[in-house]
């Protein structure tokens, strides 16, 4: 049978890639909370070399299997399991044997059994691997250097490719004897291109003037016209922005609200609006109050990248007792977000799987324990503090140097004069809230030094010095004599051409976000534990080419829109071929509340700027009344107020980001609590009946409103059917309305709002194919 394209057609053939990825949060947490504890106080009685009472404590079936006693664990049923028992010291049972563990780790035993016992490897024992790196680790397909010119395939159908990618593409689907599907009609690919690249909807003069462009370059243009729209880096911003786990808030028991977390929000839309080098991107996020020193023009916008190290999860009633957790938080992010590596699992230990070994995570926690971060408030000290300034330091001297005057002089007028101390006490509160120049929530040069091993990932148990470095596996350079933090050099080392993962795990983010799925679909995960590339020649042609092409993302959109296997349709809804059309995707939840405003007519497009927290020197959260806020607007969803702690309403409804940890693919859930959302929910009303209202507005009768509205919301024309249908549901409206006493105009806006609400429920508009 020949079946249609999908997006990769030739995963049929890819039994591996078809698997579920790992369960990302229960691993993590194992690998983080769970492991240490084995293995630091079970694995010496209860593993491979020596079992008492029978029991193996190293591997989940001989936890369920148990030992002399019976099984160990039940999964998900901590109440019937015995090792909780054990470690709780009840009755005959006592582990470990005289030394109880601490509330915390019995707290995570628990937690981890509730959960069914998430166990990386499926049942691959907790002993850690050998730091030694091995020729087969060396070998690994993502520590190879990515291919100087990939070998671009033949193909027997000469017409159908237009770029590389489609030779790549078709060369797969040739052996299996699969043929490529037809192209997407027109009105299906500018809305596909439209939500891809901005995360709104085209409108009806841009979907008409495409429909009537024969040019062959049309498709180019629509595609150029959206990357120079400010919207574009709103879209993609709002990708990157999931992936280093973006909050307005910091984290600790008391989730204390960050007024200058935006400004790091704003340099992220920026940078992807003005195509800045991906490299660049990277280094100034890492070091960019360093590379100020040598750019003082620029050095505003350089100190707010490093917001990307200083938005680090904060924890505990004292975060700076947490420190060591709040730079766990860092090195992962940095690994997951660029290197597509878990390095926070070498923290306790060895890696298990991938050649990072505790020495290499502490000698990148030495870089970050050298770096000062800035410091949001808490529950016990609750004003802000160690901000960066936004001016270059001679500046910020002299400034401040006039500021300590002006304030020093407003405090004797206060005293010298009751006349004048009404104005004086104004004039220094209100200096004092703007401060002497304006600041970021970034991080700056600490005191340099390398950092001790903590065995088992505790700071009181320091273990050997180890020198600030990189990677061994990917080099293993060190820190230069004088160089501070290393900051800038570890920025360097992450974006040097040689380095095989950096351009890999950006370019399979930017295929997944066009196609669902990366071509790694562990978009966070390029070691062992992680799925194989579907096509590594082509993941590998498409890391040269970004680096080649300098880094751009907006030339790696037109590489891979330009496509014919971009621009092909779905293939249909038979069970045969439901692995090989185009996949249709949910709008996420930013599209859907954005698509409504924008078709609503209600978007503000202004630029956002700061929320509106309450004044700082009101501040006394606690972890008993932390901060928690829900700020209405109409911008765009990048905008909205994000909590870590308390997620936004609507978007924990419909699947957004989990501000904790990094974000490389959202999930689609469909649950009753989201069709209740289009029903009731006030939001939904407003935007409806806005939309009644333009439609009213704009067109005279009904079936020109009815145009209008299918080709706004759903970018077609209404169907026969569709036509008939919304006038007779209209009219039954009407009657019930008039029925009620409700007379026009009234009427007329309150049954068009109506229509309008089963527009914004339909499948076709929640859908892109």
């Amino acid at each position: 049978m020949k079946l249609g394209l999908a997006w990769l057609a030739t995963i049929l053939v890819e039994t591996v890639a078809m698997a579920a990825p790992p369960d990302g949060p229960g691993e993590a947490f194992f690998e983080q909370k769970v492991r240490p504890i084995l293995v630091a106080s079970c694995a010496k009685c209860h593993g491979a070399k020596k079992q008492e009472s029978g029991l193996r404590l190293d591997a989940r079936a001989a936890l369920i299997q148990g030992g002399d006693n019976g099984p160990a664990v039940v999964p998900g049923d901590p109440a019937k399991s015995l090792l909780i028992q054990a470690v709780n010291h009840e009755g005959d049972l006592a582990m470990p044997p005289g030394r109880k563990l601490s509330d915390e780790q019995i707290g995570v035993l628990k937690q981890w059994v509730e959960r069914g016992m998430p166990w990386p490897g499926g049942d691959t024992p907790v002993a850690i691997r050998s730091s030694a790196i091995t020729d087969e680790d060396r070998r690994f397909w993502s520590f190879q250097p990515v291919a100087a010119k990939p070998a671009v395939p033949t193909t027997a159908d000469r017409a159908w490719p237009r770029t590389e990618i489609d030779a790549f593409i078709l060369a797969r689907l040739e052996t299996e004897g699969l043929k490529p599907a037809a192209p997407a009609d027109r009105r299906t690919l500018i809305r596909r291109a439209s939500f891809d690249l901005i995360g709104l909807p085209p409108t009806p003069a841009e979907v008409a003037a495409f429909v009537a462009d024969p040019a062959p370059d049309a498709f180019a243009r629509v595609v150029d016209r959206l990357l120079a729209s400010p919207r574009y880096g709103e879209r993609w911003g709002r990708h990157w922005l999931d992936v280093v786990r973006y909050a307005d808030t910091a984290g600790e028991t008391a989730d204390f609200p960050v007024r200058e977390a935006h400004l790091y929000r704003d340099y992220v839309i920026d940078a992807f609006n003005r195509d800045t080098p991906y490299d660049q991107f990277v280094r100034e996020q890492v070091a960019g109050d360093l590379i100020a020193a040598t750019d003082p023009a620029r050095h505003a916008k350089l100190v707010t990248a490093t917001g990307f190290i200083a938005t680090s999860r904060r924890f505990g009633f004292d975060p700076q007792n947490y420190q060591h957790l709040t730079i766990q938080d860092t090195i992962d992010t940095v690994g997951q977000t660029v290197l597509g590596l878990s390095l926070g699992c070498a923290r306790c230990h060895d890696h298990k799987f991938d050649p990072i070994s505790a020495a290499d995570y502490y000698a990148l926690y030495g870089i970050f324990d050298s770096t000062r971060y800035a410091f949001p408030g808490s529950e016990e000290k609750n004003r802000p503090r160690d901000l960066v300034p936004l001016v270059p330091p001679v500046e910020a001297a002299a400034k401040q140097k006039s500021y300590d005057e002006t304030l020093a002089r407003l405090t004797a007028e206060i005293k010298e004069s009751d006349a004048r101390r009404a104005t004086a006490e104004q004039a220094r509160t209100a200096l004092q809230q703007a401060g002497p120049f304006p600041m970021a929530y970034g991080v700056t040069e600490g005191s340099p030094h390398d950092a001790r091993v903590q065995k088992r990932g505790e700071p009181t148990m320091p273990g050997e010095e180890v020198p600030r470095r990189f990677l061994q596996i990917l080099g293993g350079d060190r820190v230069p004599p004088g160089s501070g933090s290393g900051r800038l050099a570890l920025a360097d080392w992450l974006t040097r051409p040689t380095n095989p993962l950096t351009p890999r795990v950006m370019v399979n983010r930017v295929w997944q976000h066009h196609f669902g799925r990366g071509l790694v679909a562990t978009e966070n995960d390029f070691g062992r534990r992680g799925l194989a590339p579907t096509h590594p020649e082509l993941l590998d042609d498409l890391a040269r080419r970004f680096i080649n092409g300098g880094w751009s993302v907006k030339s790696l959109h037109r590489l891979i829109m330009l496509s014919s296997v971009y621009q092909s349709a779905g293939a249909g809804d038979s069970a045969a071929d439901r692995l090989a059309r185009f996949p249709r995707r949910r709008l996420d939840a930013e599209e859907i509340r954005d698509a409504m405003l924008f078709t609503a007519g209600t978007l503000d497009t202004s630029p956002a700027g700061p929320h509106p927290f309450p004044p700082v020197e009101s501040w006394g959260f606690t972890q008993h009344s932390p901060f928690a806020a829900v700020y209405p607007s109409n911008r765009r969803s990048v905008y909205l107020m994000t909590q870590r702690l308390k997620r936004h309403p609507y978007l924990a409804l419909f699947d957004g980001p989990d501000p904790n940890s990094s974000t490389p693919h959202r999930s689609a859930t469909t649950v009753p609590t989201q069709a209740l959302f289009f029903m009731n929910d006030p939001f939904v009303h407003e935007q409806a009946a806005a939309l009644a209202r333009r439609l009213l507005t704009a067109e005279p009768d009904d079936r020109a409103r009815l145009r209008l509205a299918f080709e706004t919301t759903l970018s077609r024309p209404p169907s026969a059917d569709d036509e008939s249908d919304a006038l007779g549901f209209l009219a039954a409206e009407r009657n019930d309305l008039a029925s009620s006493g409700v007379a026009p105009p009234e009427a007329d806006v309150l049954a068009w709002s109506a229509l309008a609400r089963t527009l914004y429920s339909r499948n076709e508009f929640l859908f892109i194919d």
